[in-house]
């Protein structure tokens, strides 16, 4: 990630600001690494610009509305259990990609989320890499299409 001299970006949106003062100090530290993590990502993947930060069901969603590159990506708390997740179009196969790619990387909720427990080490590249696919879906949509499929007809 980006060196911010252990400052995060900051937040455009009072509501999602909101959310992120809500949560308990040690989730919103580890939701605010993924917020980072998101925005650095779609930085530095060509062709996604510049993303959105929105409320979507209330948890914090990123956009590309300015190039129409990708799928939203959500990150909240997932249960009272200190998990949190990261949450993907469940009508895609990008959570198929992902568990093809990186089946004992993360740990899946069914065709929706990667989900982490409080403590555990987030593998930041295969994350990262994860994220840059969903924030390409549109994009990169055909390469990704299984053959005989009748997505992308």
């Amino acid at each position: 990630m980006t060196k911010r001299t252990g400052k995060f970006k900051k937040f455009d949106d009072p509501a999602v600001a909101a959310v992120f003062a809500g949560y308990s100090d040690d989730l919103r530290r580890q939701l605010l690494v993924l917020r980072e993590l998101i925005f650095d990502t779609a930085a530095a993947t060509q062709g996604v610009g510049k993303l959105e930060e929105t409320l979507r069901w209330g948890e914090p969603s990123y956009l590309t509305t300015q190039s129409g590159s990708g799928s939203m990506v959500r990150i909240n708390a997932r249960g009272s259990q200190g998990q949190y997740a990261v949450y993907f179009h469940c009508q895609t196969n990008l959570i198929e990609t992902f568990r093809d790619r990186y089946p004992e990387k993360f740990n899946f909720e069914k065709n929706r989320a990667i989900v982490f427990a409080d403590g555990d080490a987030v593998p930041i590249d295969e994350l990262r890499h994860c994220i840059a696919l969903a924030l390409t879906y549109h994009r990169d949509r055909r390469v990704r299409v299984k053959p005989g499929s009748r997505r992308g007809k």
